[in-house]
């Protein structure tokens, strides 16, 4: 590998720093792929790092820069990566950045891999995992095949990285995060939304939709932009950048004679030249509709995925792991469902809810949350308030931190005190399998980027054993 700044170096071993999260596990799967050493640290075990253990990967778990393997102590031959959400003071980034090395940001690396290619990239708020993976899948099942970095484990594939050596296109999930997504250079870029997010990084709404504008300014010159109909970002694409608008309803792209029953969502895919008839979605929620519509949109127009790769390829999505997925699914009346999403923003989460309605319209719905981040809690307390009130019941669980410093007065009893619902609780997470148990629920959804996730395995077998 030859990097920008070292084009003499033949970097030949690549450390992770922060290797257990859901991108940096792709790429480093992507350099294990590709015969490369790989080494990385990370503060927690999970079936991510396990995976990368049994492929080939050395993972520590301690931040002390002498669990570094020595092979990885050379700048001439080793090149870092790091996320962002490992802090600047960690002990092994800080040694790797005062010791001459090449430290890149996850960001980057993927703008070096993807540099060659044609990108289909997915930013937005909201959406971008399971829009990308979708259009991963279309294209993964049509000839022309194409690799894929995505922020969640596909279950089609149980992985989040999907390699090809003869297609000239790359799936990537666009991070507006630390404006991580400036880095890219699309061919493809759809744009989900821009609701507000990340204002510890951003500071403000203005400042948010800016960076977005600026995303729309790296798509090459040959290339499309699709957006959906109505954010308030103003796009600045180059001369040549095709500009196309698409949402569930209207826009260049969009669905009609949309149809349900038995528990299947059908709709037809309107695209500039024509219909697509009778696409039958794998995973058949009401979002799933618009997310659908815009993985189609980018597919089409690369102009070599057929009609009836498009239509089977969304009729087999299974989706993302922790996008609305079911983990249990008995029959209502009398039965549990227990549905895990990763929703962690306020629109978000009334999208989650609204589509659990559209679902099982009769049935009492449970709203199980654990905030994310306190910066995020603190900056849209009373959103995530109002949306959780669409639910019949709300459970609120300790806030997850994860890459921040406690912010005084603010944890999920500041979501709770706002709560209008009657039916509301507070519990530690580690209560919540004995909590679910002794509630009459029927829908039970657990919403969170956190760790809730990993007890809902629990409940479901406490429920089953029952």
């Amino acid at each position: 590998m030859e990097t920008k700044e070292h084009k003499s170096i033949a970097i030949h071993r690549v450390y992770f720093v922060g290797i257990g999260g859901i991108g940096m596990a792709a790429i480093a799967r992507y350099y294990l792929s590709k015969g490369y050493h790989v080494a990385g640290y990370d503060r927690t075990e999970s079936h991510l790092t396990q995976a990368l253990v049994r492929e080939g990967a050395a993972v520590t778990y301690t931040d002390d820069p002498s669990t570094i393997p020595p092979a990885f102590r050379d700048p001439r031959t080793t090149l870092v990566v790091y996320t962002p959400a490992v802090h600047d003071t960690d002990p092994i980034l800080s040694f790797f950045k005062n010791d001459g090395f090449e430290v890149l940001k996850r960001s980057q690396v993927l703008g070096l891999i993807t540099r060659d290619s044609k990108g289909l990239c997915f930013a937005g708020t909201h959406g971008k995992t399971t829009t990308s993976s979708m259009a991963a899948h279309v294209l993964n099942s049509a000839p022309v095949g194409c690799n894929a970095f995505l922020g969640g484990i596909l279950r089609n594939y149980d992985s989040n990285l999907l390699l090809s050596q003869t297609s000239p296109y790359t799936v990537i999930e666009a991070d507006e995060y630390d404006r991580s997504f400036h880095t890219l250079s699309p061919y493809i870029a759809v744009i989900t939304a821009t609701d507000p997010d990340h204002l510890d990084i951003y500071g403000n709404e203005e400042n948010y939709l800016e960076s977005f504008a600026h995303f729309t300014e790296l798509i090459r010159p040959d290339g499309c932009l699709v957006i959906h109909d109505g954010l308030k970002v103003k796009p600045r694409p180059k001369p040549g950048v095709k500009v196309y608008t698409y949402s569930r309803d209207h826009g260049d792209f969009h669905a009609e004679n949309v149809r349900y029953g038995q528990g299947s969502i059908v709709f037809d895919f309107v695209h500039p030249k024509g219909v697509i008839k009778d696409i039958s979605l794998g995973v058949p929620v009401e979002i799933n509709i618009e997310n659908a519509v815009a993985a189609l949109a980018a597919c089409w127009l690369t102009g070599e995925v057929p009609e009836d790769a498009m239509r089977n390829a969304i009729g087999s999505f299974m989706g993302a792991e922790r996008r609305f997925q079911f983990l249990l699914k008995e029959p209502l009346p009398g039965g549990h469902v227990v549905i895990d999403d990763y929703a962690h923003h306020p629109d978000e989460l009334k999208m989650s809810i609204s589509s659990v309605r559209k679902l099982y319209p009769d049935a009492k719905l449970t709203a199980a949350f654990q905030p994310h981040l306190y910066s995020r809690t603190r900056d849209f307390a009373p959103q995530f308030a109002e949306a959780l009130d669409m639910a019949d019941e709300v459970i609120l669980v300790d806030l997850y931190p994860a890459r921040e410093e406690p912010i005084p007065g603010i944890s999920s009893k500041t979501i709770f005190d706002l709560l209008k619902n009657e039916h509301k609780s507070l519990i530690l997470k580690q209560d919540f399998v004995k909590s679910m148990k002794s509630r009459n629920f029927e829908v039970l959804l657990a919403l969170g980027a956190g760790d809730l996730s990993n007890y809902l395995p629990a409940l479901v077998e406490e429920l089953n054993g029952n």
